[in-house]
């Protein structure tokens, strides 16, 4: 019998929650540094009934999807000016090459003293994460496509636009798809080191929380709370992306 691809997904989770849970009950592993998923279950529980957890998930998910939509417009943009103009190429590439190398914990400081402790440095950090992915890897598409595509339109009398709409963008479409999806993976990265800037809810204050009461089971929740959401967001761009790339006669394994 062909189980469901989310069913085969769980396999692993599940298997290694059980061997966890085993583990801290027969003593093999200590149960307060590492607790079981029973106690993880019910520390979930406590703080989804206190609304506590879903303030927190409400507001790094707000973080999250603005500083995604203005780093992934701004990634895009850019990729895209830079990827069709050699002297745009030429001009912006090498600096923002250069800060991309900068670590992404260097900029708090900065982002601090420009913009305070409040949300836009905040937003600021997580739309930082997620240019650089979505820059690369639609700039890296363009450079790519492949030269005899571009032939061909020119001799079927396709204007600059034509074969830019027509050929350029559905060729990049899959890896600029694939960009968004590291994007907004970076952008729970970067929402944690956002959330430590003096923050007073979200996952990643549960984080410092947990860690300054001692608290491994808020930490364990707030990880793999983290976890889900970035599950759930990297399903949606590929539920929402999918019928543009129908076109595609690719090999696929199916589940």
């Amino acid at each position: 019998m062909k189980l469901p691809g989310w069913v085969v997904g769980l396999l692993i989770p599940a298997a290694l929650g059980v061997c966890w849970e085993l583990a801290v009950r027969y003593g093999v592993a200590p149960g307060r540094l590492m607790p079981p998923p029973s106690r993880l279950a019910q520390t979930a529980w406590t703080l989804t009934l206190s609304g506590e957890l879903w303030s927190h998930v409400a507001a790094t998910m707000w973080r999250v999807a603005i500083g995604f939509l203005i780093g992934a417009a701004a990634g895009t943009l850019f990729g895209m000016l830079c990827g069709a103009s050699a002297w745009a190429m030429r001009l912006l590439d090498p600096s923002i090459q250069a800060v991309r190398a900068v670590p992404s914990l260097a900029w708090v400081p900065l982002f601090i003293l420009w913009l305070g402790i409040f949300e836009t440095s905040k937003l600021a950090l997580i739309a930082l994460g997620v240019f650089f992915p979505v820059y690369l890897g639609l700039l890296t598409a363009i450079q790519s496509v492949d030269r005899k595509l571009i032939e061909v339109g020119r001799i079927f009398g396709l204007s600059r636009w034509g074969i830019a709409l027509r050929i350029t963008w559905p060729a990049v479409m899959p890896a600029w798809i694939a960009a968004l999806r590291s994007g907004v993976g970076l952008g729970f990265m970067f929402v944690v080191a956002a959330e430590l800037m003096g923050a007073s809810e979200g996952l990643g204050y549960l984080l410092l929380d947990g860690q300054q009461m001692g608290r491994a089971d808020s930490i364990l929740v707030a990880m793999i709370v983290f976890a889900l959401l970035g599950k759930v967001c990297d399903g949606f761009i590929v539920a929402v992306t999918r019928p543009v790339l129908r076109w595609q006669d690719t090999h696929r394994v199916q589940l």
